[in-house]
């Protein structure tokens, strides 16, 4: 290893536990989910560590330090000599708890200051790609949690929605749209008992595929009166906490068509 003189620093928070992110840095088949195909790591000292970028070029180094589920660290160079020679630059990847999610810390030393700066790019859209991949996972279900919502606002027992509501969300459960302003699940329970009091027979259905990105996802809806007739459509806005559970919705109406409860 020749003398590292410069080195890149670069710091994203992750909606996922420690442990769930530090498998994507240690586990073959999710190192490769966001390196891509053919890449892999065996994750111990002295274990190789292999990257292959799309249209060929390969990236090869060794595991120099690994203490789970924190810290992480490896050589890094190109197969081909260039640039960075195989063993030329060392990486150490760091994971501190934030609440519920992680604080992702990457350190890149290199040997050259061009080098380093023509590598910034490159972990910039990497990590942001390896947030995703993670969140991804944490929110593997997040299609039957946004219907299991729709399903408690058709709930006429105020117990039942309670425990739907529990299961699929955080008690601080912030909810907004244009009718409701709710703080923690006891409220949104009682705010739905309204809306169906006011709004007998009226259900809400998602319409399609989730829209996921980094614990955000978007679900659009329709709302049906009793006799199945459309009444309203829009997008609900879900976030989604590092546990997989829903912290915060608003609801966002079509303009159209605005007389959702």
């Amino acid at each position: 290893m020749m003398t590292l003189t410069h080195q890149l620093d670069r710091t994203v928070v992750i909606q996922a536990a420690p442990a769930v992110v530090f498998a994507f840095l240690t586990e073959t088949p999710r190192w490769a989910a966001w390196w891509g195909a053919g890449s892999e790591i065996d994750a111990r000292p002295g274990g190789k560590m292999k990257i292959v970028y799309p249209g060929g070029t390969e990236a090869t180094g060794e595991v120099i330090e690994v203490s789970a589920p924190r810290r992480i660290a490896f050589t890094y160079g190109y197969a081909s000599g260039k640039l960075i020679p195989p063993g030329g630059s060392r990486v150490t990847i760091e994971l501190e708890p934030i609440g519920a999610a992680t604080r992702l810390r990457l350190v890149h030393e290199v040997a050259d200051e061009n080098v380093r700066d023509q590598h910034v790019q490159g972990w910039r859209y990497q990590l942001s790609l390896f947030a995703n991949v993670v969140a991804d996972a944490v929110n593997a279900g997040a299609g039957e949690v946004v219907d299991a919502w729709f399903d408690a606002w058709a709930d006429p027992d105020a117990a039942s929605r309670q425990r739907t509501l529990s299961r699929i969300a955080g008690e601080a459960l912030h909810y907004r749209d244009r009718y409701s302003n709710t703080e923690g699940i006891a409220d949104l329970v009682a705010h739905i008992g309204a809306a169906q009091h006011f709004m007998p027979g009226v259900t809400m259905h998602r319409q399609g595929d989730v829209r996921h990105c980094q614990g955000t996802v978007l679900a659009d809806f329709v709302s049906r009166s009793s006799d199945g007739q459309p009444r309203a459509a829009g997008t609900n806005v879900f976030v989604f906490g590092a546990d997989g559970k829903i912290e915060r919705v608003t609801g966002l109406m079509n303009a159209s068509k605005d007389t959702r409860p």
